[in-house]
């Protein structure tokens, strides 16, 4: 499997062209983040394919891939813990629901508790 390009990340509907002197335009693509306000953040305790370990997952961010690792950042090193931040999606190492979602309400975002 090859290397992806950055550059590609922004082709939304170009597979090919055949054209010789084709461009592809990527400033259409400014991904912008939406402020802590507007964000509709879902926290859930996750098991799933993770060998039994419980991961406490921070759903539907929306914004730049860079303005995720920071809020990533800033749970994991509130919590004390390990974790990612990448798709959309915060991964930290542990059960922090309770945490997590009294962080994300002081920084401002709207953010609720789901699953049990």
């Amino acid at each position: 499997m090859g290397r992806k390009n950055k550059k590609d990340k922004g082709r939304i509907g170009v597979v090919y062209s055949t054209s010789d002197d084709f461009d592809y335009d990527y400033d259409d693509f400014e991904e912008e983040t939406l402020p802590a306000g507007e964000q509709n953040l879902k926290v859930m305790l996750d098991k799933k394919s993770r060998g039994g370990k419980q991961v406490t997952l921070v759903e539907g961010f929306v914004g730049t891939e860079d303005d995720l690792k920071d809020l990533g950042k800033l749970l994991k090193s509130k919590c004390g813990v390990g974790g990612s931040a990448k798709n959309g999606e915060i991964l930290i190492q542990g059960d922090f629901r309770d945490k997590v979602l009294d962080l994300l309400k002081s920084e401002g975002y709207n953010a609720k508790r789901v699953g049990g």
